[in-house]
């Protein structure tokens, strides 16, 4: 296991990954199915998506594990096989990997409000319990909490994985720019209202990933440095806002224009960069280049 947080402090900046759902629709992935589970019975493309990222001269790697908690894939009655499949999805990831690139264990939202009362904060905990220990298992070098709107449920996947795991921590939430023009998540969280709590909880990198292209991820980061100029800022945008046409969502943004922006988003304090939906391993060489300039 590498520190993240090591080769931060030695390396100024550092590329992270781009998106995995939509590369694999394109490898196949049909609406309706259950990506995790590719792990396990498409273990050939996931380790092309993979290998796609750490060819093209990214840093770290996620991993296909986004929506595997026991809570999430309950909707495909697979809640009983959630240690195996993130087991697995670390495992892929590692192989790609190798020994140059870090992988990072993704951990998204269950979907399940607490407020509502569906499930307990001891279940949500378990839930996440059971994926980060299988994550760190099949050779993750960090967990990465992502697309988090609720500070509730955040703190409870950085518990879980600081508690069951040696791995650090990376949290980040997703934003969207209201009327008035500040950042929120969908329950109300701001970025700066985000940082305290996350790094309260455990969290060794925060940031900020999805719903926003390049541009709006900047205005996070700044937003993000008025309060902590010292914790390491990771970044997964967007390749721009999703466009839906005939039937098809496409991401406006092509590597070029994400590259133009990268210097901007560094000079806002952002230490790791990467992409989230509609990026490809093309924008991820793109960002590359433009940081070596």
């Amino acid at each position: 296991m590498r520190s993240l947080l090591a080769l931060v402090k030695k390396n100024k900046i550092l590329i992270s990954d781009g998106a995995w759902g939509t590369q694999l629709h394109q490898l196949g992935l049909k609406g309706g199915e259950c990506p995790e589970l590719w792990n396990i019975t498409h273990r050939k493309e996931v380790l092309t998506v993979a290998k796609g990222y750490v060819d093209a001269g990214a840093d770290m790697i996620l991993t296909n594990s986004f929506g595997a908690s026991p809570a999430k894939l309950s909707h495909w009655n697979l809640n009983d096989r959630a240690f195996e499949i993130n087991e697995a999805a670390a495992n892929i990831s590692r192989e790609a990997a190798g020994d140059e690139c870090l992988v990072l264990g993704s951990i998204g939202p269950t979907g399940v409000i607490l407020m509502m009362g569906k499930a307990s904060k001891e279940d949500l905990y378990n839930s996440f319990s059971i994926q980060a220990e299988a994550l760190a298992k099949g050779g993750a070098d960090a967990i990465c909490v992502e697309t988090m709107a609720d500070i509730e449920e955040a703190t409870l996947a950085i518990k879980a994985a600081k508690e069951k795991t040696d791995c650090e921590i990376i949290c980040t939430f997703t934003f969207e720019k209201i009327s008035s023009g500040a950042y929120k998540t969908m329950m109300g969280v701001s970025p700066e209202g985000m940082v305290s709590a996350v790094k309260d909880a455990g969290a060794d990198i925060i940031g900020t990933n999805c719903g926003n292209g390049i541009e709006g991820m900047i205005d996070i980061v700044r937003a993000i440095r008025k309060i902590d100029k010292e914790t390491p800022v990771l970044v997964h945008a967007n390749a721009g806002k999703p466009v839906f046409r005939n039937g098809v969502t496409t991401f406006p943004e092509t590597p070029d224009v994400m590259a133009g922006k990268a210097p901007a988003l560094i000079e806002a304090g952002a230490n790791i960069i990467g992409g989230c939906c509609g990026t490809t391993p093309d924008h991820i060489r793109a960002m590359i280049a433009a940081v070596k300039k």
